[in-house]
């Protein structure tokens, strides 16, 4: 997965920017697609994803932080498996949550993604979300399998 090629930066300028994205994002998506959300905390990931999420799901609902329950499911097609993997001591712990399975069927949001160690997918597309200059300004880097160049295409 390191091998795998910068293919877009966004600069997000606001919060309002960044659920812009999510939902744009969100049009984008299939069964068995993985995003990596990686980023320190306060980036915009859970910001990005509950827009995301909302967007999928045609209606606003209450979309909370998976960080204590490690993992939310939204019944949409496909379903949307959000995971927050930040309190994990050790990959071998993601086993008895059910991600693996979820990573070829669902939609699958994956924050703190380095806590998979080698369970990363394949072909999974890594959104690494960073602070910039000035208040709540962020930029996003797309990194993945060029496979993906043709669907974020639509982002620009």
């Amino acid at each position: 997965m390191s091998d795998d090629p910068l293919l877009a930066t966004f600069a997000l300028a606001d919060a309002e920017a960044t659920s812009d994205f999510g939902r744009r994002f969100a049009a984008l998506l299939r069964a068995g697609d993985v995003l990596l959300l990686e980023g320190p905390i306060g980036a915009g990931k859970t910001h990005f994803s509950r827009a995301l999420i909302r967007a999928r799901l045609g209606r606003e609902e209450d979309v909370p932080s998976p960080t204590f329950t490690l993992i939310q499911t939204y019944g949409a097609a496909p379903e949307i498996w959000h995971s927050d993997l930040y309190r994990l001591g050790h990959p071998d712990e993601v086993a008895e949550l059910g991600l693996e399975d979820a990573f070829s069927t669902a939609i699958c949001l994956v924050e703190w993604p380095e806590r998979l160690g080698s369970l990363l997918p394949e072909g999974a597309l890594t959104l690494r979300f960073r602070l910039t200059e000035g208040g709540d300004a962020r930029a996003v880097d797309l990194i993945g399998p060029p496979a993906w160049q043709p669907r974020l295409e639509a982002l620009a």
